[in-house]
């Protein structure tokens, strides 16, 4: 672990982190995430992302699969998918510290060109590896310009640039470099990914997302499922829930019509699916919610 790095994040999350714990950096698309103890369940719609794990611990659920990492670990998420994370691990004496990069596709297509490196698809949309040793350097060298703004105007995309390049190198590379690859199959389901996106709230037609990706229908079934371990249906059912919660939470609507705002006519299947992916029921689930905002 570059110990180095934590206490640069650190130094720079203890004063600028706003009160659900983000530090927003002055590079576009890096932020720090902090936390004094461990948390409540987190629901999100994850862009392509490398979050590097500083200090405490998280688990992350997308569709089937299960990760839990640590310090010296970094996560990587190669799509659009929902995911529901905990920090599992923080306290006041050793907060939760986590620096995270949003991936731009259009560096890794420019760095793709210039290496000589075969490019595999690979069969997975996240994944957890050890972080490389030049990807903390470079990520310390950055967060170090977080206060020179003269330096970090001229050096700051260079930096970044870098920090791809390893990312590329790294023991990641093959994810990142899917989805670099236009016509990848990690790039073609992204686009079906973006369209289901888009319209969940509509019946899914499953032959123009098929045709969006440039595939057949039973191909492309094998290859969702494949990157993100649900069927299209299950993961348009994952992005309904994740709507009804956050209804219920911003807007305060009841479940009954939450849950016949994203199509379930009965309220008990709503409430047992709901429970399947966020382990616990909506009406127990939105007022801890509600108790642990009005404690912060």
């Amino acid at each position: 672990m570059n110990n180095e790095l934590l206490n640069l994040c650190r130094r720079y999350a203890d004063i600028h982190a706003d009160h659900n714990g983000v530090a927003a950096s002055p590079v576009a698309g890096l932020t720090i995430v902090r936390s004094l103890r461990p948390g409540e369940l987190q629901v999100a719609i994850s862009k392509p992302l490398v979050a590097i794990l500083l200090q405490g611990c998280k688990r992350v659920t997308t569709g089937l699969n299960n990760f839990e990492y640590g310090p010296g670990e970094a996560m990587i998420i190669s799509a659009d998918i929902p995911t529901v994370s905990q920090i599992t691990k923080a306290s006041a004496g050793a907060p939760y510290y986590s620096l995270v990069l949003e991936l731009d596709i259009e560096t890794l297509r420019e760095l793709q060109a210039a290496m000589p490196v075969e490019i595999h698809d690979t069969a997975n949309s996240i994944h957890v590896e050890p972080i490389l040793s030049d990807v903390a350097d470079t990520a310390c060298r950055l967060v170090r310009l977080f206060n020179e703004r003269e330096a970090l105007s001229i050096l700051g995309k260079g930096l970044l640039r870098e920090l791809h390049y390893w990312l590329l190198r790294s023991e990641h590379g093959e994810a990142v470099r899917a989805l670099g690859v236009v016509d990848s199959h990690a790039a073609r389901i992204n686009r079906a990914i973006a369209i289901l996106r888009r319209d969940f709230m509509h019946p899914i037609k499953i032959r123009e997302l098929a045709s969006t990706a440039g595939m057949s229908v039973s191909v492309f079934h094998k290859h969702f499922r494949t990157f993100t371990t649900l069927t299209p249906l299950q993961f348009q059912k994952q992005l309904r829930l994740i709507h009804a919660r956050n209804q219920m939470l911003s807007k305060g609507v009841t479940i009954s019509h939450a849950a016949s705002a994203v199509g379930y006519s009965s309220i008990s299947q709503f409430t047992r699916e709901y429970a399947r992916m966020f382990n616990v029921p909506p009406g127990r689930d939105i007022k801890r919610l509600k108790s642990s905002i009005l404690h912060e």
